[in-house]
Formats: C-alpha cells, structure tokens, sequence
C-alpha cells in the first residue's frame, strides 16, 4: 500500500476512534418490577405499598387506572408523585405517552387516563418518588 494511502486509512480510522468516543454513551433503561394482578397488593420496600385496578377491562379507547397507596400502618398516602408511561413494548417509542403524573382525586386516590390506541401488548411503566428521589418502579402488562 502506498504511503499516502496509508496516511489517508490512519487518518479515517483515527477519526471513526474519535467520533466514536465523543458520541454519548446510552444510559441502561431501568428496570421495572413485573406487578400481580388488579386488586393485589404491591410492595413498595417496607413503608408503603399499594393496590392498582382499571375502571373497566382495558380495550380501545380510554381506561383509567387507579392506584390506592398505603404506608405500613395501613393509612392512605398522598404525599409521593407517581407518574405512568404507557406504551407498546413492542414498538417502544412508537405510541408511548412520556411520563404522565398521576392524578389526585378527592378521595385520595392516584388516577391516570391510559389511552390504548391499537390491539396489541400494552405496558404501564409506574415510577414512585419520594421528597424527589425514585423508591420504586414496576410495570402493568396487558393485552388488548
């Protein structure tokens, strides 16, 4: 090989090394604990815990899922942000909400409108944070 065409492959394999090393580096998706079915108990370390159901079984449409949380002592909890990501696991991306903070209603209550827009697999990513740290994050699976 001539030696300004090994100058030249140097030169490009050098530059692929530096964009290569300049380019960010994918943060690891967290993980998401699979949860029972509506109306079982979830626990979340050992202060809290909570009992999720869906106003109706999910199909096309809207549904709204509703989560009641507790601490140990059996009390109802307001005080965490709770935020849901709905989406198709199989086409992630594709139809997923983004972070959706949940709700309050008055009776204390956790609500979130999950809008299912095609039949398919179906998951809501739930993340629970405390005084702005996450203390736990699960996933509902559903077809429609």
């Amino acid at each position: 090989m001539p030696a300004r065409c090994r100058r030249l492959f140097q030169l490009v394999l050098l530059t692929a090394f530096f964009l290569a090393a300049a380019l960010p580096v994918r943060a690891e998706e967290p993980k998401y604990e699979p949860l029972p079915g509506e109306g079982k108990t979830c626990k979340i370390g050992a202060d809290y815990s909570f009992v999720y159901a869906f106003n109706q079984k999910p199909q096309l449409g809207i549904a709204i899922l509703k989560l009641q949380v507790t601490d140990k002592d059996g009390k109802q909890v307001t005080s965490l942000k709770i935020t849901g990501d709905a989406g198709m696991p199989s086409m992630r991306g594709h139809h997923d909400t983004g972070p959706v903070e949940f709700k309050l209603n008055k009776k204390g209550d956790y609500l979130l409108p999950v809008d299912v827009v095609m039949p398919g697999g179906w998951d809501v990513r739930l993340e629970f944070s405390k005084d702005g740290q996450v203390i736990y994050r699960g996933s509902i699976n559903f077809d429609v």
